[in-house]
């Protein structure tokens, strides 16, 4: 079957779906931007990262409230009410098609950002493998779920991302360094893979003989340090302010709803523990549903600087991997990889990490899935448990045949594409048909608590299962493709290379798919 490039339709068609979406419950999130909104529109620039009219304070880095201040000027032509400082939670319809509407016209970015990356890694556009990718990152169910029912603007930053991704896979690396300079000025999450960029930069930017390293290091920092000049130059004499908003240390390990992490498995234990050992009750509890500091009740305290030593020790391996690599023609997708499990390193260990991080590692990794059959075999595991994850941000019970439909529909057609891409052979594992029926579990105990009496007494019981559930596959998925990267032999299937296009730079030498495809993975291997 001939196929050829549906990009534009295909992002058309998701668009419409993301209109429908429109009326649907929003979270709190919401009026955080809405209250940005009226910050920066209301107040002094002087005066954004000071006020503290409503508990929404701005807490994102000065180039996102530039946005805010550019969206509020034609927020002003659709209702000025929504500017208005005291107006909380104030939500007409033409505010809400207003921000729905803001979210969806910055997903261009997204989509930028996505061709920019499919264009370098030279997959042709009438491939099977094309049309799959197109599917999997214009369509990603993670992303409906955060920006366009729960309420948030994750698209476009990753827009962002991808197209200093693809600037460095092109060798143009001033551009990328520029590029993630910017994104890191929008959002500061995408810290977790800084890390990722200095050492791939340090190696084939700075140490490249062609030029003098002190000349080729002066420029990167120079780049690099450009958009932080413009983002925070306005703000100088308010820098401490603007980091302590920040870096909020004080908001605890986990979030309300613990990200399914090393975290969620530790407060788990200590929670059970407590119990077993009928130890009362000190200070906060870890499932209050507050975002605050609190003490474990059997298990030591974790402070902000263990978790900080644990990342980077975690972080090493694959950045050491990445630094000493010596095959070029190889080094993007062990760069994509280093990306993939420094971001899901930071997600596992960091402190006060958010559901939504996850997101950091299933993107890189759709792409990664189109090349290699063996990270499509990881991609597909990461995938139905990192989704799965964020059902308890969609838990209004209007959103429960979209959360299962857009769910369900997403990861069966990443499976059977990424099947037949790979001639992958499903077999069946009996750890993983426990453990998917642990995820058929959780929904059942969650619809059917409130009717046997049970979620009046354990409240926060269906968000616990989810994390500590979700929490031991991740870390399983992770430990598992951690060993992958540093031990595999790359293998890039190039079968959808157009004919009489040479291959990119950093993928030449890979081994051809004939070679490849003698080596069929089976779907459940996870290394």
């Amino acid at each position: 079957m001939g196929f050829q490039s549906y990009f534009w339709t295909i992002f058309g068609a998701v668009t419409g779906l993301k209109l429908m979406l429109i009326p649907s419950y929003h979270s709190t999130d919401f009026e955080v931007h809405r209250n940005w909104l009226a910050i920066t529109h209301s107040l002094p620039l002087n005066r954004w990262y000071y006020d503290a009219t409503s508990e929404w304070t701005l807490d994102y880095p000065p180039f996102f409230a530039y946005l805010e201040w550019g969206l509020s000027k034609i927020a002003y032509l659709i209702d000025p009410k929504m500017l208005q400082l005291n107006n909380l939670n104030y939500c007409s319809s033409e505010t809400k098609h207003f921000q729905r509407i803001s979210v969806m016209a910055l997903d261009f970015v997204y989509a930028l950002g996505v061709i920019s990356c499919l264009k370098v890694l030279r997959i042709s556009k009438k491939s099977h493998k094309h049309f799959t990718a197109e599917v999997l990152l214009l369509f990603n169910v993670g992303l409906l779920f955060l920006d366009h029912i729960h309420f948030q603007y994750n698209g476009f930053l990753y827009g962002i991302l991808l197209l200093s991704i693809s600037f460095l896979l092109e060798e143009r690396y001033l551009w990328s360094a520029f590029t993630f300079s910017i994104l890191l000025n929008f959002k500061h999450i995408f810290l977790y893979v800084a890390p990722v960029y200095a050492v791939y930069l340090l190696k084939f930017y700075c140490l490249n003989k062609t030029q003098t390293f002190v000349g080729k290091f002066l420029k990167l920092i120079v780049v690099g340090l450009l958009p932080f000049v413009v983002s925070f130059g306005p703000f100088w004499n308010h820098l401490p302010q603007i980091l302590n908003r920040l870096f909020p240390f004080k908001r605890g390990l986990t979030h309300a709803y613990w990200a399914p992490n090393i975290w969620a498995i530790y407060n788990s234990i200590d929670k059970f523990a407590a119990i077993a050992l009928a130890k009362p009750k000190s200070g906060s509890s870890t499932t209050s549903g507050l975002v605050q500091e609190y003490d474990h009740i059997v298990l030591p305290k974790v402070t902000p600087i263990i978790t900080f030593v644990l990342t980077i020790l975690f972080m090493l391996p694959v950045l050491l991997k990445l630094l000493f690599y010596t095959k070029k023609s190889e080094s993007g997708i062990v760069f994509l990889r280093a990306v993939v499990l420094c971001s899901c390193t930071s997600f596992m260990f960091g402190w006060h990490v958010h559901e939504k991080a996850i997101l950091m590692s299933l993107l890189p990794l759709c792409f990664l899935s189109i090349l290699n059959s063996k990270d499509a075999s990881y991609c597909i595991w990461f995938s139905i448990i990192g989704y799965f994850s964020l059902f308890p941000l969609l838990f209004d019970i209007d959103l429960l045949v979209i959360r299962y439909s857009l769910y369900l529909g997403y990861i069966s057609f990443m499976l059977a594409q990424l099947v037949r891409i790979h001639k992958m052979k499903p077999s069946v594992n009996v750890l993983h048909v426990l453990y998917v029926t642990g995820l058929l579990i959780i929904p059942l105990y969650e619809h059917l608590s409130p009717l046997l009496g049970l979620q009046q007494k354990l409240p926060f019981m269906t968000l616990l299962l989810t994390s500590l559930h979700c929490g031991a596959g991740l870390l399983y998925a992770y430990i598992q493709y951690y060993i992958h990267t540093l031990t595999d032999r790359i293998k890039i299937s190039t079968d959808s290379v157009v004919e009489k296009e040479s291959k990119p730079k950093m993928l030449k030498n890979s081994s051809s798919s004939k070679n490849n495809n003698k080596s069929k993975t089976k779907l459940s291997d996870l290394g």
